[in-house]
Order: structure tokens, then C-alpha cells, then sequence
């Protein structure tokens, strides 16, 4: 997974891409124990994404805010990088890495990987 990361990343920064820009993402996760409100995260990132032939990508990056349930809220780093190719003219292919800082424990990773039909 890291090697398509760096292969995405390097196309995506080595090729002048014929369509790119900055865009400002804002995304909030609850988590949820059945009807039980477990924890929240709200990041707020900064991104550039384009397009180098059929491959897509993007990077963003910036604060995560975290609200667990009865807990004091934190606030950390999180970012993305990620890329989509279109295997044919009905099926797209992409992935995701993610990750966010902890102060006070590990730092968590997430991957992502998944592809999209269209009919």
C-alpha cells in the first residue's frame, strides 16, 4: 500500500497536471455503540487535487478536532492522500491513506481502497 501511495504521489507531483486546484474540505465523524454517542472528530483541511491523464489525486491536511464522550476534546493533526484511475469507461478504481497525530497515544493510520461501477 505504501509503494501505490509513493507511485501516486510521485506522478501526481513529477507530471504537470492538466486540471488542479486548492480546495477547503470540512468533514465531521460521529461513532456511535448502538444509540450510545461514543465520540466525535471535525476536521477542517486545506487540499490540492488535480488530474494527470486518467489518474486523479489529491492531499489535504490540517486540524482534527476530537470530542469524545465524556472526555475533555483534543486536538490534533490529520491528512489524506489519495488518487482514482478509471479502469474503463464504466469502472473507477481509487484509494485512500489517512492519518492523525495523538498526543497522548498512538498515532492511527486508515487505508481505503474501492472501486465504483457506474451502469
Amino acid at each position: 500500500m505504501k509503494s501505490i501511495a509513493l507511485a501516486l504521489a510521485a506522478t501526481a507531483f513529477a507530471s504537470t497536471p492538466a486540471m488542479a486546484g486548492v480546495y477547503v474540505n470540512a468533514e465531521s465523524n460521529a461513532s456511535y455503540t448502538g444509540n450510545d454517542y461514543t465520540s466525535r472528530t471535525t476536521d477542517l483541511h486545506i487540499g490540492y487535487e488535480g488530474d494527470v491523464g486518467a489518474l486523479g489525486y489529491y492531499i489535504q491536511g490540517g486540524p482534527a478536532f476530537t470530542a469524545a464522550d465524556g472526555a475533555d476534546g483534543s486536538t490534533d493533526f490529520s491528512g489524506k492522500l489519495g488518487g482514482s484511475v478509471a479502469a474503463s469507461e464504466k469502472l473507477g478504481v481509487y484509494g485512500e491513506i489517512s492519518f492523525k497525530t495523538d498526543e497522548t497515544a498512538d498515532n492511527a493510520y486508515g487505508t481505503k481502497i474501492g472501486a465504483k461501477f457506474s451502469f
